[in-house]
């Protein structure tokens, strides 16, 4: 026989049949620890199980109170505690109360195996992300990382803390801020922390589809439905189901489209362009935006009963500037991933580059900051990074509240130009190669090196 793999369950149980045909039907997957009344189920309990599986109508008072108050014990004991209640034909009030006191689930008897299996699996699911979840915190108290985002300031603790409370649950989220600042990488954490991280995660930058194509990439078309629709196609809906949808710059949707956007939220339903089959769709979204919606529902330009859909729970993302020491933490992140990206020697700041840095504000916000320290690390000789390689928007602003030599996108056009010579000229000139080495598609190579002049 294989050892349980799912880890400890504690059964509560007076009756004996029904607590053997729980032992047995659970003990290939759970090593099962058993209590025939509440004082036994206390002394279980300090064993610490992964789910416990209480009866209420327990010995030895025989009263619906004795689970309850088993129940409540363990909650003290352990608020994170992973408790499924059973009940008996009846009593569906007492399990909305046992629900009350931060039970997980209830189902009556008599006990059906196969919806018992689904409720321990998601019980199951439940620990495991509240696992991963303290895990998460304990790693952003040490080292200011929270998954994939970065930050020990003020502001950034406030965001991890509110990425952890609204990720396991299946609430619509808008998450608002300026352009660079890692919307994205919010919307990434929420989803790796919700029930459905094993699921798909699909990521729409809406503001990049066409407008003539932004209904039939989002719900998908049938073959015929439109010129060049030679074959039928899902959308990214449908490609979404049982996971998380992620539209970015909502806020570009034409009106047609937001109409069918909300009818999607309203009903969990889509047709594809060119269809007459409803489709269910199993989705969370999650939205984010630079512009200030509220205005856009004003000018109405943007639907007030979608806004008040997509904003259910709001987060907002601290621009770089508003972050303090997050900006010297970042850059010297970047310049680590980024030598070893580029096989380039890891070279230390110098203190005045650091006050350069610090002193910036960063209108591009952290993907303003990584493009420049990927410029430094390919341009920079010394043995340390001195002033002197900074691009002049940096070089040539005197004080924090300075104005710059160069414009954000000049300063960007500079850069761009700069880091494409220099990686083609690394390549031996062959562009597709140096497409590769910068993660580029061989349309977004072509179009920068028209744009200047490669």
């Amino acid at each position: 026989m294989r050892p349980p793999t799912l880890g400890r369950i504690l059964i509560v149980e007076d009756d004996p049949v029904l607590l053997d045909q729980l032992s047995w039907a659970l003990k290939e997957e759970f090593q099962v620890l058993r209590a025939h009344d509440a004082n036994e189920g206390r002394a279980l309990c300090e064993s610490e199980p992964d789910v416990y599986l209480f009866d209420m109508r327990l010995p030895p008072s025989g009263e619906i109170t004795e689970g309850l108050n088993l129940l409540k014990e363990v909650r003290q004991r352990e608020p994170d505690a992973t408790v499924v209640i059973m009940s008996g034909e009846g009593e569906r009030r007492d399990a909305l109360k046992a629900m009350e006191l931060g039970a997980f689930d209830f189902f009556q008897k008599p006990v059906n195996p196969a919806e018992l299996r689904v409720i321990l699996a998601r019980a199951l699911e439940r620990r495991r992300l509240l696992a991963e979840n303290r895990e998460l915190r304990a790693q952003a108290r040490e080292d200011g990382s929270f998954g994939r985002l970065l930050g020990k300031s003020p502001p950034m603790r406030r965001l991890f803390r509110e990425i952890q409370k609204v990720a396991p649950s299946n609430a619509t989220v808008l998450i608002q801020g300026e352009s660079g600042t890692g919307k994205e990488l919010v919307a990434h954490s929420i989803h790796a922390g919700s029930p459905r991280s094993q699921r798909p995660f699909v990521a729409v930058n809406v503001s990049a589809l066409p407008e003539s194509l932004a209904e039939a990439e989002l719900f998908g078309h049938d073959r015929g439905a439109f010129t060049g629709a030679v074959s039928s196609r899902p959308g990214r809906f449908e490609l979404a189901h049982g996971g998380t949808l992620f539209l970015d710059e909502i806020g570009t949707l034409s009106p047609g489209v937001q109409a069918k956007l909300l009818r999607a939220l309203e009903s969990r339903e889509i047709e594809r362009v060119g269809g007459r089959r409803v489709i269910p769709v199993d989705f969370r979204l999650i939205s984010a935006t630079n512009e200030d919606l509220e205005d856009r529902v004003r000018q109405g330009s943007f639907r007030e009963d979608l806004f008040y859909r997509i904003n259910a729970i709001p987060i907002r993302l601290p621009p770089l500037r508003e972050r303090g020491d997050d900006i010297l933490l970042l850059a010297e992140h970047f310049l680590e991933e980024l030598s070893t990206r580029h096989n380039r020697p890891l070279r230390p700041l110098s203190p005045r580059v650091i006050a350069r840095l610090q002193g910036h504000s960063w209108k591009g916000n952290v993907r303003e900051l990584e493009h420049v320290v990927e410029m430094l690390v390919l341009f920079a000789e010394g043995d340390q990074i001195s002033e002197e390689d900074l691009p002049r928007a940096l070089r040539e602003v005197s004080s924090k509240h300075g104005s710059p030599a160069l414009s954000f996108s000049d300063a960007v056009a500079d850069f761009e130009r700069r880091l494409l010579e220099e990686t083609i000229a690394a390549e031996g000139g062959v562009k597709a190669r140096a497409a590769r080495r910068l993660s580029l598609d061989a349309n977004q190579i072509k179009y920068l090196c028209r744009k200047y002049g490669l």
